[in-house]
């Protein structure tokens, strides 16, 4: 089962990397892209777009970094309170064994 998923994923990655090289290849032509405070020099399409998807990517990372860590937080203190509960439990059932004559 595990092959067929890599299989698949495979085949996806594929699929996807041949059509970016065949959106890149029809969009040669250079186009200057005005930021309205800015105009960046001609580039091509396929260019540009690849620019802001990193861009968009990278802004997404960014966002989501809070949320990693306050859950990365968050779990650290559950398995914390986890081993302390454990701690309590082990503790109490020794003490049973030993009270029971």
């Amino acid at each position: 089962m595990r092959w067929l998923k890599g299989l698949l994923l495979a085949a996806i990655l594929l699929v996807v990397l041949l059509l970016g090289i065949l959106f890149a290849v029809n969009n040669q032509q250079a186009l200057p892209l005005n930021l309205i405070w800015v105009e960046l020099p001609p580039a091509s399409l396929s260019l540009w777009l690849l620019v802001a998807l990193a861009f968009g990517v990278l802004l997404g990372m960014l966002a989501m970094t809070g949320v990693y860590l306050r859950l990365r937080t968050l779990l650290t203190r559950a398995q914390r309170h986890n081993q302390q509960q454990r701690k309590e439990l082990d503790r109490l059932r020794i003490q049973e064994f030993k009270e029971i004559p």
